[in-house]
Formats: C-alpha cells, sequence, structure tokens
C-alpha cells in the first residue's frame, strides 16, 4: 500500500512540473511566482518521499535502503561488587627508633655495621669510661673496709660493747659508699650505646674518636616485624570506614598488592586538609619499608551479586546516564536507550540501576546510535 502511495506521489510530482512548465510558457508574467512555487512544492514531496523510504525501511530490513550499524553486545551478568575509597598512604614502623647516647664522652669503639641483626640490650658503641671505672675501683676499696669495719662494730653492739654512735657511724659510712657505688655503676652503664629494641642496624651514624652528647643519633635500628599503613581519608567517608574494612595496598615500588584490615579510624578532624586518620597493620615482609608510600582502596560496602556494566559504555546525554541495549523485535534488531543510575565504579566496572540482568548492553559501537535505530550484532572476537 505505502509502495502505491509513493508512486503516486512520483506521479503527481511529474505532472505537477508538466503543467507548470505549460503555464509558464503561456504567462511570462508569472514566470517567477510559479518557479518559487514549484521549488515548494518539490520540498514538500522530498520530505514525504524521505518520510516514506524510512518508514520502508523499518517494516522491510532487508531492503537495500537499510544499513545497519554493525555493533557488539556483551550479556549483563550479576557478579560481586565493591564500593571503595582510594587514597595516598605511608608505611609506618612501630619499632623504628633513633638511638642516642646517654652521656657524653669520647667514642672509643663502635661494634655493629649497617645491615647487622642486633638484639634488644646489645651494645652498640662504646663511650670513654676510665675515669669512671677508676673511681668504682676506688669506692670498691674504701667499701671493703667499710665492711670490716661495719661487721666488727655490729658484733660489739651486739654483745653491748662499745657505744651505738660508732655503730650507727660504721653503718652509714658503708651504705654511704655502696649508694656511691650504685651510681657509678649506674653511670658506667650509661657509657655503653645499647639497642633499645631487636631489628636491623639500619645506620650508623657515630665513629670512633667522635665526641657525642646525650641527643645526638648515634644510630637507627628497625625491626619490620610490626608494620603499619597510616592515611588521611577525605571527612566524606567519616560515617563510611570502620574498623575491620578491607584494604587493598598497592606498592607502586613494589608492583605488589597487599590485602589488609582497617585496625584504627580516627575521630578528629583535620581543620586544614578536612581529612581524618586511618590505620591498618601489614603483615611482616623484608620487602617492606619504613616511610614507603602506597595506594591504598577502603572497601566500605560489598555487593555479592552486582548489576554492572563497563564503565566506558555510560554516556552523558543530556545531562543523564545512559547505555544502549540491543533488543529483538520481530525479524530485526534494534538499539534500546536505558537511562541508568551509577551507583558506584569499581575495576573499570560500574554499578548501575536501570538495567537487568540478561539484557545485552553494546559495548562496541555504542556512539552516536538513537533510540530505535537498527543494528547488527557482529561476533565478539
Amino acid at each position: 500500500m505505502k509502495k502505491n502511495i509513493y508512486l503516486n506521489i512520483v506521479g503527481a510530482a511529474a505532472l505537477a512540473v508538466f503543467l507548470a512548465a505549460c503555464s509558464a510558457a503561456s504567462s511570462s508574467d508569472d514566470k517567477k511566482a510559479q518557479l518559487e512555487k514549484l521549488k515548494t512544492d518539490q520540498a514538500n514531496i522530498a520530505k514525504q518521499i524521505k518520510k516514506l523510504e524510512n518508514e520502508i525501511a523499518k517494516e522491510n530490513p532487508n531492503e537495500k535502503t537499510v544499513k545497519a550499524k554493525e555493533v557488539m553486545v556483551k550479556p549483563i551478568t550479576p557478579r560481586a561488587f565493591n564500593h571503595y575509597v582510594q587514597t595516598q598512604g605511608t608505611i609506618e614502623s612501630e619499632e623504628n627508633i633513633q638511638v642516642s647516647a646517654k652521656s657524653a664522652g669520647i667514642i672509643t669503639q663502635v661494634f655493629v655495621r649497617e645491615g647487622e641483626q642486633v638484639s634488644k640490650g646489645q651494645t652498640l658503641a662504646q663511650i670513654d669510661n676510665s675515669l669512671i671505672s677508676r673511681g668504682i675501683d676506688e669506692i670498691k676499696a674504701n667499701l671493703e673496709l667499710a665492711n670490716t669495719v661495719y661487721n666488727r662494730q655490729k658484733n660489739l653492739w651486739d654483745q653491748k660493747i662499745g657505744t651505738e654512735v660508732q655503730y650507727l657511724q660504721a653503718k652509714n659510712n658503708k651504705e654511704s659508699l655502696e649508694r656511691r657505688l650504685a651510681s657509678l655503676n649506674e653511670q658506667y652503664d650509661m657509657t655503653k650505646i645499647k639497642a633499645p629494641i631487636s631489628g636491623v642496624v639500619d645506620e650508623v651514624q657515630m665513629k670512633t674518636g667522635q665526641n657525642i652528647a646525650p641527643g645526638m643519633p648515634a644510630a637507627r635500628v628497625v625491626n619490620n616485624s610490626d608494620l603499619r599503613l597510616n592515611a588521611n581519608v577525605s571527612e566524606a567517608y567519616v560515617s563510611k570506614i570502620k574498623k575491620g574494612d578491607k584494604v587493598i595496598v598497592t606498592l607502586p615500588d613494589l608492583k605488589k598488592d597487599i590485602e589488609a584490615k582497617v585496625t584504627f579510624v580516627g575521630r578528629n578532624i583535620n581543620q586544614l586538609s578536612r581529612t581524618f586518620t586511618m590505620e591498618a597493620d601489614l603483615p611482616s615482609s623484608p620487602d617492606l619499608r619504613p616511610n614507603m608510600s602506597a595506594v591504598i582502596k577502603v572497601v566500605y560496602e560489598s555487593y555479592p551479586a552486582a548489576i554492572t556494566v563497563p564503565v566506558n559504555v555510560v554516556q552523558d546525554i543530556n545531562d543523564e546516564k545512559v547505555v544502549y541495549v540491543a533488543e529483538t523485535k520481530g525479524n530485526q534488531t534494534i538499539a534500546v536507550k536505558k537511562i541508568v543510575e551509577v551507583q558506584g565504579v569499581y575495576d573499570d566496572l560500574a554499578q548501575v540501576k536501570g538495567v537487568q540482568a540478561g539484557e545485552n548492553v553494546i559495548t562496541t559501537g555504542y556512539q552516536g546510535l538513537s533510540d530505535g535505530q537498527i543494528i547488527k550484532i557482529a561476533n565478539n572476537k
């Protein structure tokens, strides 16, 4: 029926042109007006022809006038999906100690080198203690005599011989020397620079002959068995991140990922950066170093069966998020526009609301599609 209408319109157009030509021959004064009328009629006829061609193309997809766009599709399948926040973090060691001297003096000997394993309390270096050593020897000699005098005075006093004053003087002298000896022994021990923890000597900053004082850096001892990750997270996620959340730690320098758990969430918001502190314990590893930077993803919400599509197929059209799916209607396949709501993005996938499992989302050739456009599905390679 539409084909007949098409032929009638074409015939009418030809007849109009013929009549106009005849009329132009009889009246030269109206040629311009007739020409304008013919152009208007021609434009209207062209629009009708185009409209009928489109209708015929939709009803007869096998006609040569139909040019189906070739696309590729992927079925939508529910899958596990995570919501996360990404930020930068720094690896810290709970036992990363800068060792310093407790007393002043000249270093007479250094016992360790970088990279050596040391135990807690092990002597790393010795400060000159010759004066203290001689003082200890002198006090010991005096204390030996004081002990002898005290013991004799005590025996006499026990027998009620002698005076109490003599006994108390001997006792006080002995105890005074004991206290002085303990003080000298403590000072003697402070001339030894010792490891406060067990670990590896990371730096040795002291040298034999160097004059050192309390507070001056002497060495650094690091124990990598107790590492943690410290990061600052935007306050927008303060109500979402909780202790126990999964953390994926990416170490760009090592090209490896580590899984951890959130162990601490700060309660205070930094006034300048508008962030809060988050920490996660890390497993012991010889590859990890204090102050190493890392990229972290804190997974704060997980869905076991989410509806997802590749994030690149989501188009922003007229302030709407749109994807196209392929649907079969009759003997043809068309592209159907779906307005979706993006609920999250993770690993190049977007969790969306507005499409259903089992639908075929168009993944290649979706650019420039229009709703209802005829398409041809190519074989996925």
